[in-house]
């Protein structure tokens, strides 16, 4: 699993002209889906992601996690994090779940946030979206398992 993480001030997630998830202050997750990934992967990174601190205290250093600032996550698959662009000109999605796979652990990602008591909205699995997000610094970082 490949997941972007990006603390935001607000982000939304539409289909077309529908808003299928927004949060404002929180966590927006990009997450990539590989075969050979398992639910201990998952749950790995959902520990990792609530406890991360990377959110300003008092003092402006990054010392509070997403709990602490009572944040939200907006979780959306994204099948090209997989892809691999170092042959060629066009990327290669050959370790990239194959759909069912990559459902079950989106699903299973989610759940698994929201059991943590954290707010999660999500985009659409498979679905052509359009993500807005304002990147709060910008902090960006890339986790995998």
């Amino acid at each position: 699993m490949r997941i972007v993480v990006q603390r935001v001030t607000s982000a939304s997630v539409a289909v077309g002209s529908n808003i299928a998830g927004r949060i404002d202050q929180g966590l927006m997750i990009l997450l990539g889906i590989e075969k050979g990934d398992v639910k201990g992967d998952a749950d790995w990174l959902v520990d990792k992601i609530c406890g991360l601190r990377i959110f300003s205290d008092a003092a402006g250093k990054m010392n509070l996690s997403i709990r602490d600032i009572n944040g939200a996550l907006l979780i959306v698959s994204q099948f090209t994090l997989a892809g691999n662009c170092n042959k060629g000109k066009r990327p290669s999605f050959d370790t990239a779940a194959p759909p069912d796979l990559g459902r079950e652990l989106y699903e299973y990602f989610v759940n698994a946030a929201r059991q943590q008591g954290i707010p999660v909205e999500t985009g659409i699995f498979q679905a052509d979206m359009q993500v807005s997000i304002v990147n709060d610094g910008p902090v960006t970082f890339i986790l995998e398992k």
